[in-house]
């Protein structure tokens, strides 16, 4: 009798278990737990409006959620379309006007990553 309550036990915690690592596959790392972010589209999608472009290697990374939140830094804000890489780790961000490294990186600061570098794209 002793035997079958402890594998009923262990069941239920392999349960709780395979359970918790599924939704951490479905959302990525950062979103364990929460809904998923959701994607902000720029309001002009229209890339031929946007002469200037960079590319922003960051680090700290490491699932959609944490792409979709640099993307969403640059999307959410008028002039700029962002799209993340998150395999180079680097995001294009296409601008209607030129800006300074320093600001493009303060943003991906702001989304709580760090911007290792910002070079032409």
């Amino acid at each position: 009798m002793g035997t079958i309550i402890i594998c009923l036990i262990l069941a239920v915690i392999c349960i709780f278990a395979v359970r918790s690592y599924v939704k951490k596959l479905r959302s990525g790392c950062c979103g364990a737990g929460e809904d998923p972010v959701k994607s902000v589209r720029p309001s002009d999608r229209d890339l031929s409006h946007y002469p200037y472009s960079c590319k922003i290697v960051i680090e700290g990374m490491s699932c959609k959620n944490c792409a979709k939140r640099v993307e969403n830094e640059f999307n959410e804000r008028d002039g700029y379309y962002a799209s993340v890489d998150l395999k180079e780790n680097c995001a294009v961000v296409h601008m209607k006007q030129k800006q300074p490294a320093d600001t493009l990186k303060k943003m991906v600061e702001h989304a709580g990553y760090t911007a290792v570098s910002v070079e032409p794209a």
